[in-house]
């Protein structure tokens, strides 16, 4: 797991929850927003809200983080076309989504 230290006193502590998280998730892989907020005990749109408040992407990737039915938000925009290169960048391959 890459290290990524985020500097104090930016962000809410569930955003940082969120960030933290994010940061778990290996280059070449993604996860739900449902699977984030399970492990957060929180809601997915919430764990989609304080992604979209990200300030350290790509640091933080929260590019890895996907729609169960299709490949979600980035930087606000839904079924982004700029997510889509981030993650065939790292090999992942959304079929279906």
């Amino acid at each position: 797991m890459r290290r990524c230290h985020l500097p104090p006193g930016v962000g809410t502590p569930f955003q940082r929850r969120v960030w933290a998280l994010a940061l778990t998730i290996p280059r070449g892989r993604v996860r739900t927003y449902g699977w984030m907020a399970d492990r957060l005990h929180s809601s997915p749109r919430a764990v989609g809200q304080a992604l979209k408040a990200n300030p350290f992407a790509p640091r933080v990737p929260c590019h890895r983080v996907v729609a169960a039915d299709g490949v979600g938000g980035y930087a606000g925009q839904w079924n982004s076309a700029r997510k889509r290169r981030m993650l065939a960048r790292e090999g992942v391959r959304l079929e279906g989504r």
